[in-house]
């Protein structure tokens, strides 16, 4: 069977999927590797230990009679840089992007090249510390001066998967897009600090093609040059609908991809959490984010234990309008302190004991945290669009779904069933079929 291989690195899972021709699961493995702490003792992931186990699986699959592999691709987290000396040997452990950056690095930062605000509109991202992944390398270049003289070349992990898996080196749009601060958004280039500091000769050739071919012995195998996961999550959809739409896709953070807005970000939306990633093709998608499934894990732990019951209270609770009638406390979020559309700390904690309910606690849970999300919804022009397409764990919650519904009462909502939406867009990236059908689940709200 002609299968095409991609592996999928999360920040807990790591896993490889094998699709057939037709963009159908013949096999998935998942597992879970053990991280280890860099030299300051924060955790990362062990790029060792991962770099073994990419090899060992792939060379596996080739060797499997079962198969014959036809192509390859890798999506990751994004913000993680690998550091290769000259004899392509990582020099680094694989930060982790929630290291903090020491304020004496980011002080000469912003004080050399410009502030915060001005920065934040050039580069399409917000000031995010370590998830600026360019600043991961002027950090390494004035903080480990002994150790940024050794590099010889920097890859964003998706493209050192490939490396592994190739040979080759490449950059490509949706790793150097993704909040990295290296990518002028209004010149479509390079940022000039990324030039003045001399860091852009750490890159490989940015390619604009969809794929190379990869000599494996006597086979041919067509590569791809690696994604950045929540690219690659939005690459489905995008191929298989053309109207213009907004991909709301719901975890511990909810982040709002609109493909059909390029347009340059203000410092209002900047604040509020938007920012600008790049699709495969180095085209602007703007997006907004906000951390809303841990505001709901946090608050409904506090209903959970106000009213002595199960922490997955919620799961079994219908859609009852009558309770968003009652009069009820403000909602006041808990963990959104510095992002979201309303960034400012707040005052004060949400009075759970003013419910009498934990039904009716929860109904109004929701009702506040969409209301913040519509907000953020709107910040990319979700009013401007056709659809909202709703995936993840949020898709699954009826409240949740008739809640945007009702503030988004314009567009056609649909909460969509697409769990391997990260791999598949890597599949289809390296593949880039003729015609294609939505695989997933799709139900109109």
């Amino acid at each position: 069977m002609k299968v095409t291989v991609v592996f999928d690195i999360g920040r807990t899972n790591k896993k490889y999927v094998l699709f057939d021709k037709n963009f159908q699961i013949v096999e998935e493995y998942s597992e879970v590797l053990p991280e280890i702490t860099d030299e300051d003792g924060f955790p990362c992931d062990d790029l060792t230990l991962l770099s073994e186990w990419l090899q060992s699986y792939w060379n596996k699959i080739r060797q499997d009679e079962r198969f014959e592999v036809v192509a390859v691709n890798a999506t990751a987290y994004g913000a993680s840089f690998v550091h290769l000396d000259a004899e392509n040997k990582p020099l680094t452990p694989l930060y982790s992007y929630l290291k903090p950056l020491p304020k004496t690095i980011s002080e000469k930062y912003y004080s050399t090249y410009g502030s915060p605000k001005t920065m934040a509109l050039q580069t399409g991202s917000p000031e995010l510390g370590m998830l600026n992944s360019g600043l991961q390398i002027y950090w390494l270049k004035y903080a480990r001066p002994e150790i940024y003289k050794q590099i010889k070349t920097s890859l964003h992990l998706p493209q050192y998967i490939i490396y592994l898996l190739t040979g080759r080196q490449v950059s490509e749009y949706t790793s150097i897009g993704c909040h990295t601060a290296l990518w002028n958004f209004e010149m479509m280039d390079y940022h000039p600090w990324v030039k003045a500091e001399e860091i852009n000769n750490l890159f490989p050739p940015l390619l604009s093609s969809s794929s190379f071919i990869h000599r494996d012995g006597g086979k041919v195998i067509q590569s791809g040059f690696g994604m950045h996961d929540s690219s690659s999550a939005l690459l489905p959809y995008r191929i298989a609908f053309k109207e213009p739409f907004v991909l709301l896709s719901t975890g511990t953070w909810c982040i709002n991809f609109n493909p059909f807005n390029a347009r340059p970000l203000t410092f209002d939306q900047l604040e509020k959490d938007c920012l600008h990633y790049m699709n495969s093709e180095g085209s602007g998608v703007k997006a907004s984010r906000i951390f809303l499934g841990r505001e709901h894990d946090h608050q409904v732990s506090r209903i959970a234990a106000q009213f002595d019951i199960p922490t997955d209270f919620y799961k079994k609770i219908e859609f009852n309008p009558q309770y968003l009638q009652e009069k009820a406390p403000v909602f006041i979020p808990a963990c959104m302190e510095g992002n979201g559309p309303m960034p400012e700390k707040q005052t004060g904690l949400w009075n759970i004991s003013g419910f009498g309910t934990a039904e009716s606690a929860y109904h109004h849970l929701m009702a506040g945290l969409t209301d913040l999300l519509a907000i953020s919804l709107r910040l990319v022009g979700a009013e401007d669009v056709e659809s909202i397409y709703i995936d993840g764990g949020f898709a699954r919650n009826p409240l949740f779904t008739k809640l945007i519904k009702a503030k988004f009462p314009k567009q056609r909502i649909y909460s969509t069933d697409l769990p391997y939406a990260t791999a598949l867009g890597a599949a289809l990236y390296v593949q880039r079929p003729q015609d294609f059908e939505f695989p997933g689940k799709n139900q109109e709200v």
